[in-house]
């Protein structure tokens, strides 16, 4: 795994990093059926890791910086009990997320970069408790009412250390609800010495993370953690980045960066899936401009980003395309 230093300096040298988009909205758009799902795309390392390549292959063609590995919804406990695969067929799952990712990124370079500039990075992604359960609720964190910090460390445990051993640049502690997941990951992190990671919540609203605790406590357990490089959200509607970025600004320590990448502003409906329209906030590549200037470091999208708003965003902010055609 990239040093914390190393991914730093390209934060310096590089920022704002580009990231991707919806991972699944790229596979779905290439005639996967993911809806009901209880696995997601991660159902995919197992029975079409092409797919998953190909979709990897677009964003970076569309000039992301970063690419976000298909585990999001992975977990060994998952793996296991809905493809009834053995522990170790479960981890080696999870590492070949990472597999698919480095190797699709290192062809990229060769193909398509000039000798001695710098490859893509890779994000292992690491979902909530909730996306295991399957049931929305990585969008209140209700469960985390009922469980330890103790109990979600170990829930996380095996799928970080699959992840990290597989030698991802970074990790993602993605869509996170709640305060007590977010102590969770921040404190598990550390058995992980080596490695480097963001954090990003999901939100209700502009002041508020999804279990209701201010947005400025998440900012504060994540400046506690010096292997965080970055706190953020995700898969929020775009109108409340702002207002969230704005109420915790004071209290981001310098070497904490913003990390943003909101959904498309749609509505999700468990049984019909995304509902176009009646939208409070369309996510438009222009408001990249707006997160940068309060100090996003790392920016791209979530669900129903595709490579093309990706390419949009990379010519808003720095004013090429990094697409080999």
């Amino acid at each position: 795994m990239a040093s914390s230093e190393r991914i730093k300096q390209c934060l310096r040298d590089e920022a704002p990093l580009i990231l991707d988009g919806g991972l699944a909205t790229e596979l779905e758009a290439r005639g996967v059926n993911l809806l009901g799902d209880p696995l997601w795309s991660a159902r995919l390392l197992h029975t079409n890791p092409q797919v998953i390549r190909d979709a990897h292959h677009s964003f970076l063609r569309s000039g992301s910086d970063v690419i976000t590995t298909a585990t999001y919804q992975a977990s060994v406990r998952g793996f296991i009990s809905h493809l009834d695969v053995s522990p170790e067929g479960a981890r080696e799952l999870l590492m070949l997320g990472v597999q698919l990712a480095k190797e699709t990124a290192e062809q990229f370079v060769r193909d398509c970069r000039p000798a001695g500039q710098r490859g893509p990075l890779v994000a292992a992604s690491v979902g909530p408790y909730g996306a295991f359960l399957h049931d929305g609720s990585e969008y209140t964190g209700v469960y985390a009412k009922e469980m330890s910090v103790e109990e979600l460390k170990d829930w996380h445990r095996p799928q970080v250390e699959c992840l990290a051993a597989a030698g991802a640049d970074l990790l993602a502690f993605e869509t996170i609800p709640s305060i007590k997941e977010a102590q969770a990951v921040a404190e598990l992190l550390r058995e992980f010495p080596d490695s480097a990671a963001w954090l990003s919540f999901s939100c209700k609203d502009g002041r508020c993370i999804s279990d209701g605790s201010p947005f400025t406590d998440a900012v504060k357990v994540a400046s506690r953690s010096p292997q965080l490089l970055a706190v953020g959200v995700n898969c929020c509607s775009p109108a409340v980045v702002e207002p969230l970025l704005d109420s915790a600004g004071s209290l981001r320590s310098p070497d904490l960066s913003w990390v943003v990448y909101p959904n498309s502003g749609e509505e999700w409906d468990s049984e019909r899936g995304w509902l176009s329209g009646g939208q409070s906030a369309a996510f438009t590549a222009e408001l990249s401009r707006t997160w940068m200037r309060q100090g996003a470091a790392l920016i791209g999208g979530c669900c129903r980003i595709s490579p093309v708003h990706i390419a949009e965003i990379r010519q808003h902010l720095k004013g090429n395309s990094e697409s080999s055609s």
